[in-house]
């Protein structure tokens, strides 16, 4: 059923909204946050709307937003069933689509293939050097260090690494089960793995240590970059080793874009396009279909409806985070679903 109509601006009654959840889409949220505030001015030259945001974690930002602790949750992963059990009422709402890097510090080390397997068998203790065979015969010629190797996760609950752990399973569910994917889990006890808090405390941690392995978002390939961090060719669901470029993430995106459901939950873990990059997601943000009162409503659903609209602009907004923006179908159900937010 559709809620009130989508407003193209704030309400004229000034109001505040906050924001918390993934560490992936805060950066493009403070972004989004800051140039809408500046669109949306009164005659004094306040905001409208006071819009606050903050890098918690999407099993955060899903919580908060149930519980009603903030307006709109951040999330790299879709509502669960468990979730959906929980708290009735609460949407996610796909607001553009995102990946994860797979990095490593290993000088002089480049174009190193991974696959769900190999990523498995690390981070469940099975290989504990770089130059273990399964690595070596997924890299010939490829000069491996005799190097211990460092894993590092995630240490909140976290959407990265519910994308992290699907992928595995996707591509091995004998190496990872089903029952350790989430935005929190059971990480078996390995040798000197490392728990570092957000994207940036990834970056960090692996930077600082040699023979690390990390999943970090993509909105902070630039700073894994600067950090002289590896990015390893993933393999996809059609077996080819593929890095995670604007095209090969557009090209994954595209192959489940007709897939997507209403409620928008969808995984697009190890995709089958042929030459897409298998670890994408869309980033949703998590907001109860009720809100404390018509006003809030009403600013929500124009913030929201502006991010899959105006937001969407790549040069601006999107490609300084290496985000891809949704297809014009997915707007649309992006749209109908923002529609449903009221009082």
């Amino acid at each position: 059923m559709m809620g009130p109509a989508l407003p193209s601006s704030p309400s004229t009654t000034a109001e505040s909204l906050t924001e918390t959840g993934s560490t992936l889409l805060f950066p493009l949220f403070g972004t989004w946050s800051e140039a809408y505030q500046k669109q949306f001015v009164n005659s004094s030259g306040a905001p409208d709307v006071l819009i606050t945001t903050g890098g918690t974690g999407s099993g955060t930002g899903i919580t908060d937003a149930a519980t009603g602790v903030v307006n709109i949750g951040a999330s790299d992963a879709y509502l669960s069933s468990a979730d959906m059990t929980q708290y009735p009422g609460l949407l996610n709402i796909a607001l553009a689509i995102s990946a994860q890097q797979i990095n490593y510090n290993l000088p002089g080390v480049k174009n190193l293939k991974l696959d769900g397997t190999v990523l498995a068998e690390i981070y469940t203790g099975k290989i504990t050097n770089w130059d273990d065979p399964a690595l070596k015969a997924l890299n010939p010629g490829v000069s491996l260090p005799n190097m211990k190797i460092i894993p590092l996760h995630r240490a909140e609950s976290s959407g990265d690494t519910f994308l992290f752990t699907s992928y595995m399973n996707a591509q091995d569910p004998s190496a990872w089960t089903a029952a350790n994917v989430n935005t929190t889990v059971t990480w078996p006890n390995v040798s000197g793995a490392l728990a570092e808090t957000g994207n940036s405390g990834m970056v960090a941690g692996c930077a600082a240590n040699k023979g690390c392995i990390a999943y970090i978002g993509i909105s902070y390939l630039s700073k894994t970059q600067a950090a002289g961090l590896g990015t390893a060719s993933i393999k996809n669901g059609a077996g080819t080793f593929v890095q995670p470029t604007p095209a090969t993430i557009a090209a994954g995106a595209a192959s489940m874009t007709s897939k997507t459901p209403a409620n928008e939950s969808l995984s697009m873990i190890n995709n089958p396009a042929p030459d897409g990059y298998p670890i994408i997601n869309y980033e949703y943000a998590i907001v109860k279909t009720s809100q404390s009162n018509g006003t809030v409503a009403e600013d929500i659903r124009a913030f929201l409806h502006w991010i899959v609209t105006t937001g969407q602009n790549g040069t601006t907004y999107l490609d300084p985070v290496d985000f891809q923006a949704l297809p014009a179908s997915v707007v649309t159900l992006s749209d109908a679903q923002i529609a449903k937010i009221g009082s």
